[in-house]
């Protein structure tokens, strides 16, 4: 039977995903790191020192997908997870974080029929190190398979204690608000959650789009693309550390005039409060109505502390009135996000 709570404030079913009740005027976190990058760019010696450094200045959640990171050559999926793992398999560890990861891109399990579901948690749970994992993603939208499956399965998941919640990735909005009528008129567990691209320099399509069945169904969200690959922090104003980067290029695409004029308005706010343009970013994502996380990655402890310095961002009214006049959406049709076929964690 489906569940009477779910994780979207201000039910008090947040706390467990957040480490805050909304009750009290409190928000959650404002990072949930990112983890795309372990495996890939981030050797696991860093990936365990970064995981030290978030949950011990606050953070809760850890975010990660089974894919993650199978395009490096060499790599076979899962060695995001695997790193994780060996973090979470210290003692203690496992009940400081809310473990998030996502299924159907995994080369041994791909799509979201039940076999490939069934077949891609328990691969992950081997690789975590645990024995539920408590935000359990569909990755991108299955639409070779029926939706009523890949609901079901899921929330067979949450019946056998292998999952805490069923979330979405990627969805559109009208295959969103199918799944949750399927769950309702099933009497199965919905999802609770959501992971879209979101952030200043692209805000057209969430909000006017998926940000109303957030608000319908209080759903969770956890926002991915944060930092516009980059182009938030303000490494690339100038250009020149494009090439630097694995996602240079894709911040170069984000690149539009008033993107640039975002940027600007972001590095004035972050003066203002003596921290990076990062965490203003991220800041920013925080104060949006039911984000409870905003999706981003590092891969040093310096661009970490960077993001983490959002804890310490109180925006006001004139810093969100200057960065709302700054990135309200065109009219116009944004361009397609450059990195979300590649990641949910920016």
């Amino acid at each position: 039977m489906a569940p009477t709570t779910r994780i979207g404030a201000p039910l008090d079913t947040l706390t467990d995903l957040a480490s805050s009740d909304w009750t009290d005027g409190r928000r959650p976190f404002p990072l949930a790191l990112g983890t795309n990058v372990f495996g890939w760019t981030v050797g696991a010696p860093t990936a365990l020192e970064l995981l030290d450094l978030f949950v011990g200045d606050g953070g809760r959640v850890v975010d990660t997908a089974d894919v993650y990171s199978a395009w490096l050559p060499g790599n076979s999926g899962g060695e995001s997870e695997a790193i994780i793992g060996r973090w979470l398999a210290r003692p203690g560890n496992r009940d400081r974080v809310v473990v998030s990861t996502k299924c159907g891109q995994h080369p041994d399990a791909p799509g979201l029929s039940r076999a490939s579901i069934r077949a891609a948690v328990e691969g992950s749970l081997t690789r975590l190190r645990t024995d539920r994992i408590d935000l359990y993603s569909a990755h991108f939208d299955d639409d070779e398979t029926p939706l009523r499956e890949t609901v079901t399965a899921l929330s067979e998941l949450v019946d056998e204690g292998k999952i805490r919640f069923a979330g979405a990735s990627n969805y559109s909005p009208a295959r969103l608000r199918q799944a949750l009528a399927i769950a309702d008129s099933d009497g199965l567990h919905p999802f609770v959650a959501v992971q879209h691209a979101y952030n200043l320099v692209r805000r057209g399509e969430y909000e006017n789009e998926i940000a109303p069945v957030v608000d319908h169904h209080g759903l969770a969200v956890l926002p991915h693309s944060s930092l516009a690959s980059g182009l938030l922090t303000g490494k690339y104003r100038s250009g020149e550390e494009q090439g630097s980067s694995p996602r240079g290029g894709r911040a170069a695409s984000y690149s539009t005039p008033q993107a640039l004029g975002v940027v600007e308005v972001v590095a004035e706010v972050a003066e203002r409060h003596g921290v990076a343009p990062a965490a203003v970013a991220v800041a920013w994502l925080a104060s949006r109505p039911g984000v409870v996380g905003a999706l981003a990655s590092a891969r040093t402890t310096s661009q970490l502390d960077d993001l983490l310095g959002a804890a310490s961002v109180v925006l006001d009214e004139g810093d969100l009135a200057a960065l709302e006049a700054a990135s309200a959406p065109s009219t116009s049709t944004a361009p397609a996000d450059p990195s979300a076929a590649a990641s949910s964690a920016p």
